[in-house]
């Protein structure tokens, strides 16, 4: 009896740590999807300067762990700019993911056949124009599959916010490992809740793929 209680304490406790996993995953799949989107145009469609920065983000930020992006922002640029530890984890996530993701939406955009760009040139549009209207739906819809990937390995190092403090699942698995001394519950609830969301994820990812498939 006082196993299953302990488990259900255990369980609702970590529970509560779930929103603050989604929000800190969907805070940086957003911030990265804008990256990535930008650096994708500015590395296809932008000038050899543009090229080059872009190019460069994509190589030092891939290089660079994830975690020591999180201190930099946490410890030195929140120095200057007040940051939450929700804020500075999910932001540093983000900048990080969306150099992942400027590959993944270079390579769709480079999927586009050069020709619909051409076409929307001649009949007047402007280069801007071409990819906001021609484009860029398509290349998103190229993109589904590999960013499908791209959201459930955010989902999964959305765990790395917790060396701030970030109250979500895995620093309420630890919080409670440390009081009870049953690591093996805290962290089985822990694995169980990620595996859902994961799950979850998927499933939501692969209907949007299925339903918004682009037909080549």
């Amino acid at each position: 009896m006082d196993f299953v209680q302990n488990l259900v304490t255990t369980f609702n406790f970590i529970l509560q740590g779930v929103w603050v996993t989604i929000g800190v995953t969907l805070v940086a799949l957003s911030v990265g999807l804008v990256f990535g989107v930008a650096m994708a145009m500015a590395r296809v469609y932008g000038n050899s300067f543009l090229q080059a920065v872009a190019a460069v983000y994509s190589v030092i930020v891939r290089a660079v762990p994830v975690v020591v992006i999180i201190f930099i922002l946490f410890f030195v640029i929140a120095r200057f700019v007040n940051l939450s530890p929700f804020w500075a984890g999910s932001l540093a996530l983000g900048f990080a993911s969306g150099a992942y993701q400027s590959e993944i939406f270079r390579g769709a955009f480079q999927a586009v056949p050069p020709g619909q760009m051409i076409a929307a040139r001649a009949i007047g549009m402007s280069k801007l124009q071409a990819i906001q209207s021609i484009i860029l739906p398509q290349a998103v819809r190229l993109a589904l599959p590999a960013w499908g990937n791209e959201a459930t390995l955010v989902l999964k190092d959305s765990t790395l916010v917790f060396v701030v403090g970030v109250p979500e699942i895995l620093r309420r698995a630890q919080q409670v490992s440390a009081r009870t001394l049953e690591p093996f519950m805290a962290f089985s609830v822990a694995m169980l809740l990620y595996l859902i969301l994961t799950l979850v994820t998927t499933q939501v990812l692969q209907w949007f793929e299925r339903r918004y498939r682009l037909q080549m």
